[in-house]
């Protein structure tokens, strides 16, 4: 699409938004069901928030399971009722709570709230755009999440429970209604609300990828993009080519369910009484669940990589090294994402070729990813860094991430993984580098666009607080369950009391639990801090970080539009930092060439 294209498309854009939004708007217009972007990611936000403590609440619950086995815990009867027998945790309760930890996590917190809050905040502010393409749909993607949300939390409070059968949701187990208490009603209402968040995903989505190809402004070539906004669309993409994938399986499994057919089923006895059930696969489902799932692990994880890579090059006052390294290494990741999904699978009897064919590809998906590391070492590297919250997070995230990482290439060797499987060496693994990472580079970004979102600052001293509890208490968490791991302790076990070679243990998971209820505390100074700051906080000025970025270029608190007068054009990449010879070390993306002579390179010098 060529310049004048967008040019144009602007120029109605920005018609369309006097005509539809320069009236008088009621609360439930401007607030609730608003087709503003900026409200929209707000709403995302706190949906993400609330979920990302209710999944923290979960895992403390079984935690305390894991940390002292022997123990009563009377205190949680008021709160969990009959879930709780005699001070102890019903064993079938135990398994619904790490289930629905897992569900809430990924899919409510690290795919809705971080991708919802993000994309929809900064796309249009980032490329120059009055708002998405569609503000209805944008308003929809929400609210269907919202439906999904209540039915998800409804499924917490029935009779016999919610869905019990791990976060991955096999068959058989899921697909018997009657195997379980988890396999019941708890269990259909998961797969109701997955069905609905699905959608809700691939409405916002294909807004996404329709916002950065066609309403970027005038100036905004792709090669001029954040990496932000190249992580988001990349993103996008991942989700609109695997979703669908996981909304067949789980309507499949319904079908399974409810009407008697044998996708997933053969062969099954209950109680030494066959089902009539023949022809289907248990297998099947895992292909079907692990090509959305491995993709999944990046539609969480790349935001983050966008965000931190902005905040990294903003914080250390330097341009970011190797910038369409950056992008090709993202691009690298979202297709090899799609060929290493069967490295989930490498205890399921498949063929040893075909495995060693899965182990390549996975090994191979690790230089993309070292790529983006050593960028952003390059990045720090003798920078003039300040370290406000978002950047200790960011330096911590990359940390996780090498961590995390590491103990991936261990499990990409299948003959490794065959011994590793279903211990807590995986939980470990997939818990640093894509859950606390990703929540790391959440909290990334919500400290960094505070100003922006809100009009106001968070408190630096508490976010430094919230910042070393958190990450102390990540590594006291993970880095121990690597050592039981690969002694052999099983994930998903309510008690290993039982077994001798564990019992060595207890005080090893006692000390888990301790400083996984740390670090769930540490939360609380961070909503303390983010929900006072918003009504109390500092306010802000136009650009507190002196970005380069358009968003910056808004007013404080811009309203429904962005730009109250024409948006501005874009004339140079988004990194221009710490320059020779320009009289401040940021130059914005809408400052021309014409403006900066006494720093512009011989290139720059005839560059409009």
């Amino acid at each position: 699409m060529s310049s004048t294209d967008i040019s144009l498309n602007k120029d109605v854009h920005h018609a369309h938004d006097e005509h539809d939004h320069h009236h008088d708007q009621n609360f439930f217009e401007k607030y609730i069901f608003s087709q503003d972007h900026k409200v929209i990611a707000k709403q995302f936000l706190f949906a993400g928030i609330f979920w990302g403590f209710i999944g923290g609440f979960l895992s403390i619950i079984f935690r305390l399971q894991l940390g002292w086995p022997e123990a009563t815990f009377t205190f949680l009867e008021p709160i969990m009722g009959n879930w709780i027998v005699n001070g102890k945790i019903d064993p079938e309760f135990y398994l619904a709570l790490v289930t629905m930890h897992g569900t809430i996590m990924v899919f409510f917190v690290l795919t809705a709230g971080l991708s919802g809050t993000f994309s929809n905040f900064l796309i249009p502010l980032q490329i120059g755009a009055r708002d998405m393409a569609s503000g209805f749909m944008n308003m929809l993607s929400f609210w269907v999440f919202f439906l999904a949300s209540v039915i998800m939390f409804w499924s917490l409070f029935i009779e016999t429970g919610p869905a019990g059968g791990g976060w991955t949701v096999y068959p058989p187990l899921s697909a018997l209604p009657q195997a379980i208490s988890g396999s019941g009603l708890g269990m259909t209402l998961w797969l109701i609300s997955m069905a609905l968040f699905i959608v809700s995903q691939l409405l916002g989505g294909v807004n996404y990828i329709t916002t950065v190809i066609n309403l970027r402004t005038r100036g905004m070539s792709m090669t001029k993009l954040p990496l932000t906004i190249w992580s988001f669309f990349l993103t996008a993409i991942l989700g609109l080519l695997s979703f669908p994938v996981l909304l067949s399986a789980a309507l499949l499994l319904i079908f399974d369910r409810s009407f008697g057919t044998s996708f997933f089923l053969s062969d099954i006895y209950i109680a030494g009484e066959a089902l009539s059930n023949t022809g289907g696969s248990a297998i099947l489902f895992q292909h079907l669940f692990w090509f959305l799932g491995h993709p999944e692990v990046y539609i969480v994880i790349l935001p983050t990589f966008g965000i931190v890579s902005e905040v990294i090059a903003t914080n250390a006052r330097k341009p970011i090294f190797g910038y369409r390294a950056m992008i090709g290494s993202m691009l690298g990741i979202a297709v090899l994402s799609f060929v290493v999904w069967a490295h989930h699978m490498f205890v399921t009897g498949m063929n040893p070729f075909l495995g060693s064919v899965f182990m390549f590809l996975t090994l191979i998906i690790a230089v993309p990813s070292a790529v983006k590391v050593f960028n952003w070492i390059a990045t720090l590297w003798r920078g003039n860094i300040r370290f406000t919250t978002a950047m200790m997070f960011a330096v911590a995230f990359v940390s996780l991430f090498i961590s995390g990482g590491l103990t991936g290439i261990i499990l990409g060797n299948s003959a490794l993984d065959i011994q590793l499987h279903d211990t807590y060496f995986v939980i470990a693994h997939f818990h640093l580098v894509m859950g606390a990472a990703a929540f790391f580079g959440m909290f990334c970004g919500i400290y960094h666009w505070f100003p922006k979102m809100f009009g106001r600052m968070m408190d630096e001293k508490l976010g430094a607080v919230h910042f070393w509890l958190t990450f102390l208490s990540a590594y006291l968490v993970f880095m121990p369950m690597h050592y039981i791991g690969i002694a052999g302790f099983p994930r998903r076990y309510y008690s290993w009391t039982g077994f001798d070679a564990f019992n060595t243990f207890t005080d090893l998971n006692s000390f888990i639990s301790i400083a996984a209820i740390l670090g769930f505390s540490a939360q609380l100074i961070f909503l303390f801090n983010f929900v006072y700051s918003i009504f109390k906080g500092r306010r802000a000025t136009a650009n507190p970080w002196h970005s380069n970025t358009l968003e910056w270029t808004t007013p404080v608190n811009p309203g429904h539009g962005n730009w109250p007068g024409e948006i501005p054009a874009v004339y140079r990449w988004p990194y221009d930092y710490s320059k020779p010879g320009a009289p401040e070390d940021y130059i914005p993306q809408n400052v021309p060439f014409s403006q900066t002579q006494s720093s512009n390179l011989p290139y720059e010098r005839d560059l409009e």
